[in-house]
């Protein structure tokens, strides 16, 4: 097993993102780099993953040039540099909020007692002390805004900043005019919106730093990925055992791994034996003995015992690595919906622009006196209250959080298409070796003649079958081996190909083979022509054993199925899901499969090239196809079916054909899947439903509709207040995913 990430991406941290109007802008300076064959930026972690051959400098210079700031990340080192950034950004937040909140909760509290002075006359003597303590306030607290804002003009842009900016500094300086011409409106009209402007700025500061707080939870898969790799490794060399950085580790060097410790890097196990836990990478949670020859891989947890063994990936290319980077990749790729979404969002903020100006100019034309005021209050309501975040946020935080679940459990889903189309699957077609079936036959039952024991059987069997390549003798060699017996001599072996072998074993002519092979030599099989039925239940292959002449023995060889598998079907039809079974073998062996495991429908005896026209006649039909296999004839079909899912313990052509990689190799991750998939996918409907009422309902509210009727007017620090939780509402929403649980497969 070896996912592998795209060849050539680049990472960006993206610095100066304030709404998802900023990510279209992102996007599209990224794109318009010469090389660039795809860039998609992740508004809720505030990366980019840029694939293509163009130059990190270039793709910086571009995200520059665009009025936003740009690293690359490309080491650990780099991911702990943004997180410490993140980390000293979320303080500044609270710091600034908490400063506002200085200065404008007195204010507040003061103007709902009624306890200000008028602004004007003897009332000077304090407002002109707030005055200039709010514009300290803006300055300090929502200087970023107003930068944000000025860039974005710059470049021809609106974003999040525009609207606050437009709203707070609006406020601003009414109230400042107010003191200082007084005359210009109404005595009734001689309102100032000081406290308005720095509360909003506390509101929206300290709701950004929430949001900030909860979107780093969203990335803890990851952060586990990444913290299952240690920092050092202990090699030998020159026969003496030293730690070195794992950077350090090169191909073929011999490591020493001891009990409790994590491996460092993927290799080949040469001496000793272990118990290996590989729940982290698999999902599956029964440790995996390892013994010389088996492969292991790094971030597993050594549990028992000592063993050394081979590097033979490093770096980048180990297993872990890959992982880690096909999950970022799926974190930053959008499924249509979210598509769809950055597309409004675009065209969002110039949209409530829009609606702000409509909003000033009917206030201003039709409103009661004094219109000043009623203009300002709603017009600054307006701005302040739409809020873009919310809406950009809503799909990219679920697919964040759902495809590090999904990883966690051991699946690996390579974009936010395949995670939005598995929810809608209608139909699964599974092949069957490898994938039903364990793959490998194995000896069911051993039948015997009266006065034979099923260990002479095994035993000559094996004898005769130590000289053949045929699949079945593998299976009855391993059989011998099993029951710990000692495989017996033969001489004088001959064969004939697909049919049987025959050997001198202790002096006494042995045959193993089919019943045709054996009748051809004059063997009466009659006595055990009624174990048919029951062999062909279990699509088991009899392999009869005759010694001088006589029958004697009956071996059933069977690829056995895995041990979910039944229960994995009958959660498939749980989910509503037609299963069919898509093999090569033969009808009667497929449909004794599908018998035993519930499937609906079985196509048997199809030839490699022909298994995805038969997923296409099923998508004709009408069906939503997903494709489960772990060969390379599967790979055809994977790619041709709606969503494809990999056997993780298959082929690398198989697992590259495929949209979702099951690393465990259980079935049980194809119905894991398809859960995590309708729970992320229910979610983002949650979180765009919320963002698309909050503005439906809000910025017709702010501007004033439920006036007329009922004398309603929404206050701007309301509509602060609103806009903050909006975004902190849908990232703790997207944080749920956290702990969904798949269900349990019953036996």
């Amino acid at each position: 097993m070896s996912p592998q990430a795209p060849a050539k991406s680049t990472r960006l941290s993206i610095g100066g993102m304030s709404c998802a109007g900023c990510v279209a802008t992102v996007e599209g300076a990224l794109r318009g780099v010469p090389g660039v064959v795809a860039a998609n930026v992740n508004f809720a972690e505030h990366t980019a993953l840029v694939q293509g051959e163009a130059d990190v400098a270039t793709l910086v210079a571009a995200v520059r040039a665009a009025g936003y700031d740009a690293a690359q990340l490309k080491s650990a080192a780099d991911e702990q540099e943004k997180e410490a950034a993140e980390l000293r950004h979320y303080r500044a937040l609270l710091r600034k909020s908490v400063v506002a909140g200085a200065i404008g909760a007195p204010l507040f509290v003061m103007g709902i007692a009624g306890a200000m002075p008028m602004p004007g006359g003897n009332g000077l003597w304090f407002w002109w002390p707030v005055c200039i303590a709010s514009l300290l306030v803006l300055y300090y607290s929502g200087g970023r805004f107003y930068s944000g804002a000025w860039q974005s003009f710059r470049n021809h842009n609106a974003n999040m900043d525009t609207l606050i900016a437009l709203g707070t500094g609006a406020a601003w300086l009414y109230s400042t005019a107010i003191l200082l011409y007084p005359q210009l409106v109404p005595a009734q009209a001689r309102h100032v919106y000081f406290e308005a402007a720095v509360i909003i700025i506390a509101l929206i500061n300290f709701g950004s730093a929430l949001e900030m707080r909860a979107r780093g939870k969203t990335s803890q898969a990851i952060k586990r990925l990444i913290g299952l790799q240690p920092r050092t490794a202990r090699v030998v060399r020159d026969g003496v055992e030293q730690d070195v950085p794992i950077d350090s580790v090169g191909l073929d060097e011999t490591l020493r791994v001891r009990p409790g410790e994590k491996l460092p890097v993927d290799g080949v196990v040469i001496d000793g034996q272990s118990s290996v836990d590989e729940s982290m990478l698999t999902g599956e949670p029964m440790p995996v003995n390892k013994v010389a020859g088996s492969a292991v891989t790094g971030g597993t947890l050594n549990v028992s015992g000592s063993f050394l063994y081979r590097a033979t990936r490093i770096g980048e290319d180990t297993a872990l690595a890959r992982i880690i980077a096909l999950v970022r990749q799926a974190q930053n790729s959008k499924p249509a919906i979210g598509r769809l979404v950055d597309r409004i969002a675009a065209v969002f903020v110039p949209g409530v622009l829009i609606i702000a100006l409509l909003t000033f100019m009917a206030w201003l034309n039709f409103g009661p006196a004094p219109q000043a005021s009623y203009t300002l209050v709603t017009t600054m309501t307006v701005l302040i209250i739409a809020c873009p975040c919310a809406l950009g946020l809503a799909t990219p935080i679920s697919i964040m959080v759902g495809v590090g679940r999904a990883a966690e459990q051991g699946i690996l889903i390579r974009n936010g298409d395949a995670l939005q189309r598995a929810g809608d699957l209608s139909c699964v077609v599974l092949d069957k070796t490898g994938t039903v079936t364990m793959g490998k036959p194995a000896v069911i039952a051993v039948h015997t003649a009266d006065g034979w024991s099923q260990a002479q059987i095994v035993d000559y069997a094996a004898a005769v079958e130590r000289g053949s390549e045929h699949p079945l003798a593998a299976a009855i060699l391993q059989e011998a081996q099993r029951r710990g017996g000692v495989v017996l001599d033969s001489d004088n072996f001959s064969a004939l190909a697909g049919h049987g072998a025959a050997a001198e074993v202790q002096g006494r002519r042995v045959m193993c083979g089919s019943a045709r092979y054996l009748q051809g030599a004059g063997v009466e099989t009659q006595v055990f022509a009624g174990l048919q039925a029951q062999l062909s239940a279990q699509a088991a292959t009899p392999v009869y054993l005759a010694v001088d002449g006589v029958a004697v023995g009956l071996l059933a060889v069977a690829d056995p199925v895995k041990a979910d598998a039944a229960a994995a079907v009958r959660m498939m039809h749980a989910q509503g899901l037609q299963v069919v079974l898509l093999t090569g073998d033969v009808r009667a062996t497929a449909e004794a499969v599908a018998a035993q495991l519930g499937i609906d429908q079985v196509i048997a005896e199809v030839l490699p090239q022909d298994k995805a026209q038969h997923v296409a006649r099923l998508q004709q039909a009408g069906a939503v196809v997903g494709m489960v296999g772990d060969g390379i004839n599967d790979a055809p079909a994977l790619a041709r079916a709606d969503v494809g899912f990999a056997i993780g313990t298959g082929t690398d052509v198989a697992i590259e054909s495929a949209d979702v990689t099951l690393m465990g190799g259980a079935l049980r991750g194809v119905v894991d899947a398809i859960d995590i998939s309708r729970a992320t996918v229910r979610n983002i409907q949650q979180n765009l439903f919320g963002a698309f009422i909050y503005n439906a309902l809000g910025i017709p509210v702010a501007a004033g509709v439920l006036y007329p009727s009922w004398g309603i007017l929404l206050d701007p620090v309301l509509a602060g207040a609103a806009m903050a939780l909006s975004s902190v509402t849908v990232v703790s929403n997207a944080n749920r995913l956290r702990w969904y649980k798949v269900r349990s497969l019953a036996p």
